[in-house]
């Protein structure tokens, strides 16, 4: 039996309960779960903020922890053996996506909190082909949100083959944001952060970002005309996208993380005559989580976390939505 803490309905707090997975499929692993990171995302699926929730509802995707079991079929894992595993639990290896490598993208992926329970528990079980060990030396009990944070935001620097000589914005210094800029500064781009927020400027700079813009002042905003390449956004709000628009070079990009749910409103001629891009992308796949967290370690890259005790669990899911989460919250046993 796994012990886990589940949501019983929308919005609910989070209670103790045991499931029988019953047996362990013959190319899965089971995981003992060491941390899991707290994710906005899981608060959205326990609140069914995107419809696709199901109840009890396990949630965590940020999960760290050791081997357990391993199926018939799996040679690569081994017991004891320190992994991590992220939104996904299993691709289904036959579609295009997943035959060139971009198993992030498979349409048949199986979301590790959606119609499965995830890492809120002692043990979590996935397919095996989900799990990335490691890199020796890595702090396991930091290194959780690397597994949804850290790829979301490092995926798009790999796809879009952002340059060392790029001017790189990243919007919104949280969660996401505070990684972008440590994994930007290393990769050697300019960064600039936009931020609503005076009082984070200089939590930014000592984070990589060589320049702060407030995200509250349109003057400064359009001050900054012409001079990114690219743009990442990692708010779920709605903002004044066409003046970010403005700040992009010709063919610069604008890039979607956060998950803004409500219609971008855009100037198509402001795209058009500066042939800029528009964009947004998923976590990444099991070869680019493994190159993020080897150049993590090797830049000694980390999230900045908050730990509580898994039986807190209902307090560290009040203090992220309290907003004051400085940056990510990991739960630990």
């Amino acid at each position: 039996m796994i012990k886990a803490y589940a949501a019983l309905a929308p919005a609910a707090d989070l209670t103790l309960i045991e499931y029988d997975p019953g047996p362990l499929g013959r190319q899965d692993v089971e995981i003992d779960v060491d941390y899991c990171g707290i994710c906005h995302s899981d608060l959205s699926m326990i609140d069914n903020e995107w419809g696709m929730s199901s109840y009890p509802l396990v949630a965590g995707h940020e999960v760290v922890g050791r081997i357990a079991a391993v199926g018939a079929d799996v040679s690569h894992l081994t017991l004891g053996q320190v992994v991590g595993l992220g939104w996904h639990s299993g691709y289904c290896q036959v579609c295009a996506s997943c035959g060139s490598g971009d198993q992030n993208l498979c349409a048949g992926a199986q979301g590790t909190i959606v119609g499965r329970h995830g890492g809120f528990a002692d043990k979590v079980r996935a397919h095996a082909s989900s799990v990335v060990p490691l890199p020796a030396g890595m702090d396991a009990k930091t290194a959780g949100p690397l597994f949804c944070g850290g790829i979301t935001v490092f995926n798009p620097m790999v796809q879009f083959e952002v340059k060392a000589t790029d001017k790189v914005a990243v919007i919104g210094i949280g969660g996401l944001g505070h990684l972008a800029l440590q994994f930007l500064r290393a990769w050697g781009c300019e960064v600039t952060a936009f931020s609503s927020s005076d009082s984070k400027t200089l939590e930014a700079k000592e984070l990589g970002a060589h320049h702060c813009i407030n995200s509250r002042n349109a003057e400064e905003i359009a001050a900054a005309a012409g001079r990114f390449d690219f743009i990442l956004t990692t708010v779920n709000v709605k903002l004044d996208w066409n003046l970010y628009l403005s700040t992009l070079k010709p063919k610069g990009r604008l890039h979607f993380v956060g998950a803004t749910l409500e219609p971008l409103d855009l100037n198509v001629f402001s795209l058009i005559m500066a042939q800029r891009s528009v964009s947004g992308s998923p976590v990444g796949s099991p070869a680019t989580i493994k190159k993020m967290l080897d150049f993590a370690l090797q830049h000694e890259i980390k999230p900045v976390v908050e730990t509580f005790k898994f039986a807190q669990i209902n307090e560290a899911m009040a203090h992220l939505k309290s907003g004051k989460a400085r940056y990510r919250i990991v739960l630990e046993r």
